[in-house]
């Protein structure tokens, strides 16, 4: 059986163990989305990962609501990836670009648009924005003319990201997020082709999907679902049939992975009772299948033992633990998260979490 340190191949990447970073909000670009020198430094400390995968980057203006996230349209932003790339590249890394449409998530303050997504909704409570929070908009639904424009966005975005350097993309499809709120049926009340029946509300996914490994190559496409339960408002009355033809769906593709974030009753940001749908879609995918939320090294390994996953992506520790992969190998003990500073914009709480070696010397 594999351990969560031998090599694995994920389309066009071997990548040398499988501990992957999961992307993490951290909101330390400028106000113009533009990536940092910082978040270079952030991103190379962690380069022991099997592979980073970004946090959410924003692919278009219409779809970008964080304050000082980063973004993917402009060639400013391109340039600053660059430097971001470059730095994980020295220190002999991997990285992919997750790229972010926020659907109903986004504010008209931030966007200079009214929210667009599956269907006119409204996400309960507030956003944040650059001159605090404010209530979250009704959304309206996207055209049936403006839908290619939107998946246009995600090849524009995909190219840009190839262009500065990342090994790939990740297609942002949990999480509440627009195409999220396509898929699952308590958020769209679509009565056209993307409305409806389960291969409408897949449909929006598989043609975003298929359009950007006609663009840059499937071997360096993947996507992140999160198929069980409650996120941001979005949920679905029956998951595993939804979830099933999903993997279905993305299987002839030939994506270089698939991940999950399955939520479980004692989750640390996420509780579900919802069970996981990881063991319904594992038989329709055969391809890599990455599982994420609140794994340790125990339950890591026993899933790679059981054969449901090839590889597990860590999020929270991974933030608090730049070398991550070496206190999971000898079972070190892991630094806590400093919540208060998830989303600040300085360097506390994002590039001075020490490492082992630091301790070591610091002792």
């Amino acid at each position: 059986m594999p351990t969560l340190f031998d090599t694995l191949a994920l389309g066009a990447l071997t990548i040398p163990n499988r501990v992957l970073m999961a992307p993490m909000t951290r909101g330390r670009a400028t106000r113009e989305h533009v990536p940092t020198p910082m978040m270079a430094e952030y991103y190379a400390q962690r380069a022991s990962a099997g592979l980073i995968i970004s946090e959410a980057i924003g692919l278009s203006r219409q779809g970008l609501g964080w304050p000082y996230a980063p973004g993917l349209w402009s060639g400013e932003q391109v340039a600053g990836w660059k430097q971001v790339t470059q730095a994980v590249h020295d220190k002999g890394g991997r990285i992919v670009a997750q790229l972010w449409h926020m659907g109903r998530m986004t504010h008209s303050a931030l966007t200079g648009e009214q929210p667009v997504s599956s269907s006119a909704t409204a996400m309960a409570g507030d956003a944040y924005t650059y001159d605090g929070k404010e209530p979250y908009e009704v959304a309206r639904p996207l055209t049936l003319e403006e839908i290619p424009d939107v998946i246009a966005d995600y090849v524009l975005a995909s190219h840009n990201a190839i262009a500065a350097g990342f090994d790939g993309v990740q297609i942002h499809a949990g999480n509440g997020q627009l195409i999220d709120q396509f898929l699952r049926n308590n958020v769209n009340f679509r009565a056209d082709e993307y409305g409806g029946s389960i291969d409408n509300r897949i449909r929006l996914l598989v043609e975003v999907t298929q359009a950007i490994a006609d663009a840059i190559g499937a071997d360096w496409t993947s996507v992140r679902l999160s198929p069980n339960g409650e996120t941001y408002g979005v949920d679905d009355s029956d998951p595993t049939p939804l979830f099933e033809a999903v993997a279905i769906a993305l299987n002839p593709i030939g994506i270089s992975f698939l991940e999950l974030k399955e939520a479980s009753p004692m989750g640390t940001f996420v509780s579900t009772n919802v069970p996981r749908q990881s063991p319904m879609m594992r038989p329709h995918f055969n391809g890599p299948l990455i599982l994420n939320s609140d794994y340790d090294l125990a339950r890591a390994q026993a899933d790679l033992d059981s054969g449901l996953a090839d590889a597990i992506s860590f999020g929270r520790p991974f933030l608090a633990n730049p070398d991550l992969v070496q206190r999971l190998r000898d079972r070190a003990p892991l630094n806590p998260t400093r919540e208060e500073t998830l989303y600040t914009q300085g360097a506390e709480g994002y590039v001075d979490y020490p490492t082992l070696n630091d301790e070591t010397a610091a002792a």
